[in-house]
């Protein structure tokens, strides 16, 4: 098919770099982010494993994870219908239906459509804004995405949780200055804190993000990784964001 035929009004065709994999979005709502491209780097996908991707806006992760692990299925979920029906446009623009379900559904009714504790990995790019808190963008699909009023975070987590596998792992990106409450509401969904990653704008910047891995049913116990820092003195990509990003 030409592009054209894959495309409604306001969207277009991105290259993500991986494998010849690309990505359908609009160009004038929100698309992914450095975040994302973060989070699926720091997520260690499994050969064979099933994940679940919550709030999957256009489909991103599911896209760059089926690339780094083999035999990879996932089950994704967004509640706002147009972002789904790009994300699922994406999944047959790449031919993997057969590996990716795209479920135009609320997050908390996830467990209930694919059954409870059937994934060994959940990721999740959480709405950063408390609901009330911070400027509402204008643009609907950008406000949805970026705030919790809808769903608060405990709520999404919980939901994040019942789709886990005992022992299976939930992996977050998250502001660095709401880090607290992503650790409250994980351990209120029995979700462990394990693996906590800090990201720097540059090496004498504060956090502005954060990764977090938790098992489900863990013993308590928290890995400090070392700071991730994306940008050097001169404002280019550190050698470790250039690997990220495939560029090495």
């Amino acid at each position: 098919m030409e592009n054209s035929e894959w495309l409604c009004e306001g969207e277009r065709i991105d290259d993500l770099q991986r494998n010849g994999l690309r990505i359908i979005q609009r160009t004038d709502g929100f698309r992914f982010g450095t975040d994302a491209v973060l989070l699926a780097d720091f997520a260690g996908v499994k050969k064979g494993e099933h994940v679940a991707d919550v709030g999957t806006g256009t489909g991103v992760l599911p896209l760059l994870l089926c690339a780094r692990a083999q035999d990879t299925t996932f089950d994704a979920f967004e509640i706002q219908p147009d972002v789904a029906d790009m994300a699922q446009r994406s999944v047959r623009l790449n031919g993997l239906e057969g590996r990716i379900r795209i479920h135009h559904a609320d997050c908390r009714d996830a467990a209930a459509i694919i059954g409870h504790e059937r994934c060994h990995l959940v990721v999740s790019n959480p709405p950063y804004t408390k609901g009330g808190a911070g400027l509402v963008s204008p643009e609907q699909t950008r406000a949805l995405s970026r705030s919790d009023s809808d769903c608060p975070l405990p709520e999404w987590i919980a939901a994040c949780g019942r789709l886990l596998k005992n022992g299976g792992r939930l992996c977050c990106v998250f502001p660095a200055p709401r880090f607290l409450e992503l650790c409250d509401a994980m351990r209120a969904a029995r979700i462990e804190p394990k693996r906590v990653r800090f990201v720097v704008a540059r090496e004498s910047s504060s956090p502005k993000l954060v990764l977090v891995e938790g098992l489900k049913g863990a013993r308590s116990g928290l890995h400090l990784l070392p700071m991730l820092i994306t940008h050097d003195a001169q404002g280019n990509f550190t050698q470790e964001m250039r690997r990220i990003y495939g560029e090495e």
